[in-house]
């Protein structure tokens, strides 16, 4: 394949922050949902294997919050409008998934990040590991409307339209490690012009399990290197 540019989701892609997600969580409930702390924290924040399967199978974030956590919409949405602050302020380190940083070096497109992370956060993570400067364009949770948030496709347009001034007649991969990140690709193909193709690769080695998922990817990864093979 003659692919133009390679765009990463960060959480669960690129680093394992289900720690750290966990614990600002825990606070932002403390302050927005006191009710669903201590003995009745919700069941998906009670283990990382809980969270990853909880995460796995909501469809975004939204879902997550109101039909895991039990939040309301509107509790949801002050939560949501907590995660920057609450996000750079914790301490708790997020490692890279071993051999990220090798396969980012190996690629020679430009590459991007479309995440609902923080952009300020992931660039600070980057820099720490020598890897800022690989990537092209950046678009956080921070750097799009709220409504706008994957998996509708803006973010993933604006990432794009950083990195060419022209996006018509584009081959792009997309690696994310949940079902909204396949939908989020098959959203931003039908936003490009009709020759342009976004190729949709689900990273498994962050406990992924796509048996069930509506939207199917075209790839399956169970280790980052494994997308050299397919570039």
């Amino acid at each position: 394949m003659n692919v133009d540019a390679v765009l990463w989701d960060f959480d669960g892609t690129l680093v394992n922050s289900v720690p750290k997600n966990i614990d600002i969580t825990k606070e932002i409930l403390s302050v927005v949902t006191p009710r669903l702390t201590g003995e009745n924290l919700p069941d998906a924040l009670k283990s990382e294997d809980s969270y990853h399967i909880a995460n796995h199978q909501s469809k975004n974030w939204q879902d997550l919050y109101i039909n895991y956590y039990g939040m309301s919409e509107v509790e949801m949405i002050e939560a949501g409008a907590l995660w920057t602050e609450y996000q750079l302020k914790n301490t708790i380190p997020v490692k890279l998934f071993s051999d990220i940083k090798h396969t980012i070096s190996k690629i020679h497109v430009p590459q991007g990040i479309c995440s609902q992370n923080a952009s300020d956060n992931i660039k600070c993570v980057l820099k720490e590991n020598g890897l800022l400067d690989k990537f092209n364009s950046i678009i956080g949770y921070n750097d799009i409307p709220n409504n706008y948030q994957k998996p509708i496709p803006f973010g993933g347009i604006k990432c794009l339209q950083q990195i060419f001034e022209n996006t018509a007649n584009k081959t792009i991969i997309y690696i994310g490690d949940h079902e909204g990140d396949i939908e989020f690709a098959r959203n931003i193909e039908m936003k490009l012009d009709n020759n342009s193709k976004v190729i949709a690769v689900t990273a498994k080695y962050s406990s992924a399990d796509t048996r069930a998922w509506t939207y199917r990817p075209d790839f399956e990864i169970e280790t980052p290197s494994d997308l050299l093979k397919i570039l």
